[in-house]
């Protein structure tokens, strides 16, 4: 959509940042003269009426209606070249077809009248207006052209010709229908070299569309995806996997960083609530609504468990779960109360799932503490397996694994605390050996990671050090 009017008042304070005339050859590229009336039509040697040139006269045009002068711009007794200036609302697959006849509304079209002596000052429209246009019957009285705007590049084609010309309501008019369009990303750029030769009432709708009005702005998108993602999208395995992808491109490793610690923080806080209220006496007895509500408390716990489990795999994933590894060696009551719950029987058959999800979220953050993934330090990687390794063993010995995958994960997590316990000092690994011995089996070739990290202590144990070791090691 293109508009025509009077310059008015003149420009702003930006108007003269506006380039050199050089630019007026672009508008080749957007006068289309042949798309309606042919390149010239014959005309009545008398002037239209003034209705005609104000077809779009509604207040719903999305064309401004362009101001007269008399003896001057838009004069329709004095001017000889019509210029019809329409919003082209054709398919882009339409065939481009000279003789094509676009159906356009009423309310998006208007027409200015222009004089020939005036535009012949430029050299294109003198080689436009040149006898060669002509046709060779008769004398033509008028001109007339139709231009026509498809696309946000034939609006920022014409704006930086409307605004050297001081042409206002052409500005506003390419400014509106930029407001209200796609732009590519090559448009996009253009738009935002556009912007400071524009007045700030012109500009403040394009600049919302491409600045973010606080700089944590993606952050928010980026957590209320994640929120959406995991509790509210009624396919959450695609939308999962759509924000995990989100999180893999984003450019900023520390906001995903701080966006996924945030959603980490509300998953743990509403699984640790959930197990606390279980585990709380005041929830004990035979009563229905008692029994109801411990019910709700463990379903709470095993969704948020599994989402708590899709962060943990993110954040490793991008290697920034440095503080969900802390926050996850800090949890003594969530540990008690866990070892508490799956001592009783209620939960397996409400939540028979929930042993095998916490104990995944262990195994992956000990896994990254374990491989080098994850940075920790010896207090973080001791109270890790402190405070985790008595749920593994509560869940050895009170979960029955039914399913194989349930075997293989107590055995990757025994294997992965033994590790971590080889990387602390001889004193804390002998505390923390002696209560992984529910790792051995009737048959010793079947715990062959427990005979090697006993081998490995009592081998450290019994090493004779020189004595210029002694002092440091205090002895």
């Amino acid at each position: 959509m293109i508009g025509g009017g009077n310059g008015g008042n003149g420009g702003s304070k930006k108007r003269h940042r506006v380039g050199s005339n050089s630019r007026l050859s672009s508008t080749a590229a957007v006068i289309d003269s042949s798309r309606l009336d042919g390149t010239l039509t014959e005309g009545s040697h008398k002037p239209l009426p003034t209705s005609s040139i104000r077809r779009s006269n509604s207040r719903h045009s999305f064309l401004p209606i362009a101001s007269s002068v008399p003896n001057g711009f838009n004069d329709p007794n004095t001017a000889d070249v019509i210029l019809r200036l329409y919003l082209d609302q054709s398919s882009p697959f339409d065939s481009d077809d000279s003789e094509t006849v676009v159906a356009v509304d009423s309310t998006s079209e208007f027409e200015i009248y222009l004089h020939s002596s005036v535009l012949r000052r430029s050299k294109y429209f003198s080689a436009l207006l040149s006898d060669r246009w002509k046709k060779d019957s008769g004398e033509v009285d008028y001109y007339r052209f139709n231009l026509a705007v498809t696309a946000a590049s034939k609006a920022l084609e014409l704006l930086p010709i409307a605004l050297e010309l001081l042409f206002e309501d052409c500005v506003t008019a390419c400014v509106r229908y930029l407001e209200a369009v796609p732009w590519t990303e090559e448009e996009e750029i253009i738009v935002l070299s556009i912007i400071p030769l524009l007045r700030d009432e012109e500009s403040v709708e394009l600049l919302a569309r491409v600045s973010p009005p606080k700089s944590d702005l993606s952050e928010e998108m980026l957590h209320g995806l994640i929120l959406t993602a995991i509790h509210n999208h009624p396919n959450m395995a695609f939308a999962k996997a759509f924000v995990a992808k989100l999180l893999r491109d984003f450019s900023s490793r520390e906001s995903a960083r701080r966006v996924l610690d945030k959603s980490f923080e509300t998953s743990l806080k509403v699984v640790k609530e959930s197990l606390e209220e279980y585990s709380s006496p005041d929830f004990r007895g035979d009563h229905n609504e008692t029994e109801a509500i411990q019910r709700l408390n463990l379903h709470t716990a095993m969704t948020n468990g599994r989402h708590l489990l899709w962060l943990i795999e993110r954040m490793i994933e991008l290697r920034v779960a440095d503080t969900a590894v802390k926050e996850w060696s800090e949890q003594t009551s969530f540990t008690a109360d866990l070892q508490r719950a799956f001592r009783d029987d209620a939960w397996r058959n409400i939540v028979p799932g929930l042993p095998a999800v916490v104990l995944r979220c262990t195994c992956k953050l000990a896994n990254a503490v374990a491989s080098g993934v994850i940075l920790a330090s010896r207090q973080v990687r001791m109270k890790m397996v402190k405070d985790w390794l008595p749920v593994l063993i509560v869940c050895k010995d009170n979960v029955t694994p039914m399913l194989t995958n349930h075997k293989s994960l107590y055995l990757e997590l025994e294997e992965t605390f033994l590790k971590i316990i080889s990387t602390l000092p001889m004193s804390e690994a002998q505390e923390l050996l002696q209560q992984c011995l529910s790792f051995s089996t009737r048959n010793v070739e079947d715990c062959p990671h427990l005979v090697s990290a006993f081998t490995t202590w009592f081998r450290r144990a019994n090493r004779q050090l020189p004595e210029m070791y002694d002092d440091l090691l205090g002895e």
